[in-house]
């Protein structure tokens, strides 16, 4: 019975990191968490790979009113308060996408500095080291949100959240301008996102 048990329990798990359609990675489930985001080591690590403080927003948005930490220790951010115009890209370590993805915005965050913000949300990740080790490894220097217990799961002003990689786009004027579910091929394909849904060229 304690055999059956564990191949039932092995086999849940698997099938919710399968791989979707098109390489899109559908989110694990996974219970509610207490995973601690600002440790030493993330601090150090986060430091070492120079990535940005988070910013805590005087605006406002059409993004949940939901707080989250800071990954890698700083300030925690209310989403409802960052001023656009906005990239906000959802990603995980354990999402395969989402790693091609990570340098295409790293590279975003630094050619369009002066134009618009960029912002990562690691979402229901478990693996904070490894997830931080992603970043420094993909050049990213933009500042970084942890959601490991899913508090954006089924908010109001966010698409689906099931599938990752997600980007949304928040306009100058607060409004979601638009967003994109699965994997961004190419950097030339994110810079025609951001031309399109938030009209900002290079």
């Amino acid at each position: 019975m304690r055999v059956l048990l564990v191949l039932a329990l092995a086999t849940a798990l698997l099938s919710g990191c399968a791989p979707a359609k098109d390489d899109d990675f559908i989110v694990p489930i996974v219970p509610p968490s207490k995973v601690d985001v600002d440790t030493p080591a993330l601090r150090s690590a986060k430091a070492a790979a120079g990535i940005a403080d988070c910013t805590p927003g005087t605006g406002d948005n059409d993004l949940p009113e939901v707080t989250l930490p800071c990954f890698g220790g700083g300030p925690d951010v209310r989403l409802d308060t960052l001023t656009g115009p906005l990239v906000v890209s959802f990603w995980a370590g354990w999402c395969g996408p989402c790693r091609k993805e990570l340098p295409y915005y790293a590279r975003l965050s630094r050619d369009y500095a002066d134009k618009l913000g960029v912002i990562g949300i690691d979402y229901l990740d478990q693996q904070t080291e490894a997830a931080m080790d992603l970043l420094g490894d993909t050049g990213v220097t933009y500042p970084q949100l942890a959601d490991p217990g899913g508090d954006l799961a089924g908010k109001a002003g966010l698409p689906p959240l099931r599938n990752l990689p997600v980007v949304v786009l928040v306009g100058a004027d607060g409004s979601i301008a638009g967003f994109n579910i699965g994997e961004i091929t190419s950097y030339s394909e994110l810079r025609q996102l951001v031309s399109d849904e938030l009209g900002i060229a290079a």
